[in-house]
């Protein structure tokens, strides 16, 4: 009996060295896992971006057209032709587009002078011409301005190498005296600053008058034709 109790005792002792060891070994395979990656928050990325995968919100967008730029299949704006009017006509006739000449036409009987100005397009382009042109005349009393007759405007276009025409009007001087002696004829294009100074053509006086007003009046462009 004393044997057998000792062989059960070295068995027990045996068998809670083996269960320690097992104890011990399954703690060991649990410590030494790999510790599982945080969970992510609905709605975010692991690199702070939106969970949906797309960039971060400081990230610029990638695919639109640049801010400012016009997306793709929008029409770019369409700039008119160079030298072309907003109205598709031609280009305005400049002073330097133009060859400016003057001559008497006077028709006799008539109880007023006339001079017609030619304006002759010579630019190799067809331009346009509308309103009143500035008409000055030099005399020995000093610079005289021409006022505008009234007659309606009309705007022309001028093909190259083809001319337009207006009249200046003026009395004539019956008085018998001197008169007041024209030297020359100074004219300015419309809405043009740059000026061309003719001879004078018509007869060389105009009479004295009293009072405010000039006695020279100007027509329009196209007011007056060849010949007139």
């Amino acid at each position: 009996m004393r044997v057998r109790k000792i062989t059960f005792a070295a068995l027990a002792v045996a068998a809670a060295v083996t269960l320690t060891a097992c104890q011990d070994g399954e703690t060991g395979a649990a410590q030494g896992a790999p510790t599982a990656a945080p969970a992510v928050p609905t709605g975010a990325s692991p690199g702070g971006g939106t969970a949906s995968g797309g960039p971060a919100s400081n990230a610029p967008a990638t695919g639109g057209p640049a801010s400012g730029a016009p997306g793709k299949g929008s029409t770019p704006p369409t700039a008119a032709p160079a030298g072309s009017g907003a109205d598709g006509k031609g280009a305005k006739c400049r002073t330097a587009d133009l060859t400016i000449t003057a001559a008497d036409r006077t028709i006799s009987g008539d109880a007023e002078n006339t001079v017609v100005v030619e304006l002759k397009n010579h630019s190799g382009k067809d331009c346009t011409l509308s309103g009143y042109a500035g008409v000055d005349l030099k005399t020995s009393a000093g610079t005289l301005s021409a006022k505008r007759s009234g007659e309606p405007v009309v705007t022309g276009v001028v093909k190259n190498g083809k001319s337009t025409y207006f009249g200046v009007i003026y009395p004539a001087n019956t008085s018998g005296g001197s008169g007041v002696r024209i030297t020359g004829l100074v004219v300015t294009p419309p809405d043009e600053t740059q000026s061309v100074t003719l001879p004078w053509p018509g007869t060389g006086s105009l009479p004295v008058t009293e009072g405010s007003g000039s006695p020279v009046k100007v027509g329009p462009i196209g007011s007056a034709g060849q010949g007139e």
